[in-house]
């Protein structure tokens, strides 16, 4: 479990095939990696990896076929920037909001601009994601926890303060990025409350003719 409040940036130094997987490397910048050790999970570019190799200044990750074609990695080169933020502990200070690091889908920078000090971006929605997203909600872009300041059709506005644009990868944005994007994991459950069952599709019946047949019924 992460919080989408970015601790480093890394950036992508090996990608190696293995198959149809592929392991990364990772150089992780500033990130203190004292207490990582082997089978923890880091949030990079917001999807929650497992280190299986790991140094002072650097771990090791398999990337699966599942993780590359649900998120952004496909796209990435080496030289990527990349936020990082380890798994939270249960004395973490709660600044962001629940993220689970499991990408739902791929969006894209479709605007910029600057407001102020501010930079002001628009970012593409798949359709089937836009339910989940309200604004002044929470949304994680690439790790990162970010607020929602507005909603148009399939696509919603960010507003990237000075300090977040300093710590995180997000200065570099343009348009034309692919960026991973988590949904709020609240708004999924209380969906689920919600409708429950009701989309599941009904068991086929096991009260045949040849059913009653056979226990005396006909």
């Amino acid at each position: 479990m992460f919080t989408g409040i970015i601790e480093a940036v890394g950036s992508l130094v090996e990608m190696t095939r293995q198959g149809e997987d592929v392991t990364i490397t990772v150089a992780t910048g500033r990130l203190d990696m004292s207490d990582v050790k082997l089978g923890d999970s880091i949030a990079t570019n917001g999807v929650c990896l497992t280190v299986i190799d790991v140094s002072s200044q650097h771990y090791c990750a398999d990337l699966s076929l599942e993780t590359l074609n649900k998120s952004a990695f496909a796209h990435y080169q080496v030289g990527e920037k990349l936020n990082l933020e380890k798994a939270m502990l249960p004395t973490t200070r709660f600044g962001g909001h629940i993220v689970s690091g499991h990408v739902d889908g791929i969006g894209e920078i479709i605007e910029r601009q600057w407001v102020g000090r501010a930079i002001e971006l628009w970012v593409s929605l798949p359709n089937e994601l836009t339910r989940y997203v309200a604004e002044k909600g929470s949304i994680t872009i690439d790790g990162i926890s970010l607020t929602v300041n507005g909603l148009r059709k399939n696509a919603f506005k960010l507003t990237i303060v000075p300090h977040t644009s300093l710590e995180t990868t997000i200065d570099g944005f343009q348009p034309g990025r692919k960026v991973n994007l988590e949904v709020d994991v609240l708004a999924r459950y209380l969906e689920r409350l919600l409708v429950g069952g009701q989309n599941e599709p009904e068991s086929p019946s096991r009260m045949t003719m040849e059913f009653l047949q056979q226990n005396g019924f006909a």
